[in-house]
């Protein structure tokens, strides 16, 4: 029985797998604290440096604009020469533009440097999803992926709190305020050094005996891997094929259901403040303190529905229930706060569940070859348009209004609930090494039973 065999995707939970979890929470960590402490630190900037709409707009969307970038050709770069050198060098990048802001005295010098710090933020997501869902068994994928979105939300939270003692300090405290994301990032780069190579890209650059010493030392001596899929790489994948007639489908949903997802999300949270301010309420730190609860619990609430509900389901009924809410939240008459906080609440209680999606969906939908170029696409693509949304959202509620700012956002919402209902496939039960073989490349999605069929120990 001790020698019994399993696939490293039928491998038990152990302290490895957990712990390349908490190192890949550190991203989505900063991830959440550079985008949150920003919101904080622009009330202050904004009268500092006499930054008008655009200004202001460019600086909350900059780090959205450099995740794009650093998704994108990060990404396709870890495809090429593996995860780990990608995975550790980001937090370097991150701990030390961090650093640098508290030098800053003009916006385009903080423009760059939360554009650096992007750039590796975005890398991070498309490379740390990647290692981790090559490496987690398919029991626990899920649990994992989704589970990084509860540390965003946390980093969220901790800045809004670190953002609202700070700003009393002070007209400068915004200083102190952007350089704290060094502390995180600095611990997380040290931690992160040892982090072994995915099994799967070494086999799939015919490294087959440092794959299997890899396995057998961090995820088990009776470990294997399914070396068949090492016959595909003979082919050399480029990032176009992502366009292929066999992946295009995946690529474009994987793409358009992110961006309809986040948009709103960034654009909505980096200026939250301010939208409650136009709202109509008087004291928005007390509101903004109770809605972040509620993106907390949808967070951990998400996590349990990832487990419990498929991908598609989860993906459709989520997108309805947020078009809805906003579009009533766009409408309601100003003076309606009772109503527009149980509103706004579900809103957020929704989208904070929903996005624990976007760190499990990605990573399912393509084969190794070009997994951390998939990623990478689609949380580029997913980027671009929260930096978009984010530039646009306080250029269009100086000039429309609150109102028809939010009817956009819920119009983004329902193309988001479309696409989702015509293209969403069901990942959920699939192991990594299922999405390389030849089904998909048919361009049918594999069936549920065709990857419980891959459920099998080998002795």
């Amino acid at each position: 029985m001790s020698n019994q065999k399993y696939l490293i995707d039928d491998a038990p939970l152990n302290k490895f797998h957990l712990r390349i979890t908490a190192l890949t929470f550190g991203s989505n960590f900063s991830d959440g604290y550079a985008l949150g402490i920003i919101g904080m630190a622009l009330s202050l900037i904004g009268p500092q440096m006499k930054l008008g709409a655009i200004w202001e707009g460019l600086i909350g969307s900059s780090a959205l604009i450099g995740l794009f970038f650093g998704s994108l050709f990060l990404g396709g770069l870890s495809d090429r020469i593996g995860r780990q050198k990608i995975y550790l060098a980001n937090f370097l990048i991150i701990g030390v533009a961090s650093a640098l802001q508290f030098f800053v005295n003009d916006p385009w010098t903080l423009f760059i440097l939360r554009l650096l710090i992007g750039i590796a933020l975005g890398g991070d997501y498309a490379v740390g999803s990647t290692l981790l869902a090559e490496f987690a068994p398919r029991k626990y994928r899920g649990l994992l992926l989704s589970s990084l979105n509860v540390l965003w939300t946390v980093g969220y939270v901790v800045s809004n709190i670190v953002g609202y003692y700070l700003q009393k300090s002070g007209p400068e405290s915004w200083r102190w305020m952007l350089m704290s994301a060094a502390i995180p990032a600095f611990i997380l780069l040290i931690l992160r050094i040892g982090t072994p190579e995915s099994p799967l890209w070494l086999i799939k650059m015919g490294r087959v005996e440092e794959a299997r010493a890899i396995v057998r030392k961090y995820i088990g001596p009776n470990a294997i891997m399914d070396e068949t899929i090492k016959s595909h790489s003979e082919k050399a994948f480029r990032m176009v094929d992502l366009f292929s007639k066999q992946l295009w489908k995946r690529t474009t949903f994987g793409s358009l259901f992110y961006v309809c997802q986040v948009v709103p999300y960034f654009a909505i949270y980096t200026f939250l403040p301010t939208i409650l301010s136009k709202m109509g309420f008087e004291e928005t730190f007390s509101v903004d303190m109770q809605l972040n609860l509620f993106l907390l619990a949808g967070a951990i609430v998400g996590v349990w529905c990832t487990e419990k509900l498929t991908r598609r389901g989860f993906t459709i009924y989520t997108f309805i229930i947020l078009t809805v809410s906003l579009f009533l939240l766009s409408v309601l008459p100003k003076d309606s706060h009772t109503i527009a906080i149980i509103i706004f609440a579900t809103f957020t209680f929704v989208m904070s569940a929903a996005s624990n999606l976007t760190l499990i969906y990605p990573a399912e939908l393509f084969p190794t070859e070009v997994r951390g170029s998939g990623v990478g696409v689609t949380t580029a693509v997913s980027r671009i348009g929260s930096a978009i949304g984010t530039f646009l959202l306080p250029v269009s509620v100086s000039s429309w209004g609150m109102g028809p700012s939010l009817i956009a956002m819920s119009v983004v919402l329902l193309i988001g609930t479309i696409v989702s209902i015509a293209w969403a496939p069901e990942t959920k039960y699939l192991s990594m090494s299922d999405v390389n073989k030849p089904e998909l490349e048919t361009g049918t999605s594999p069936t549920i039973d065709s990857a419980l069929s891959g459920k099998r120990n080998l002795s």
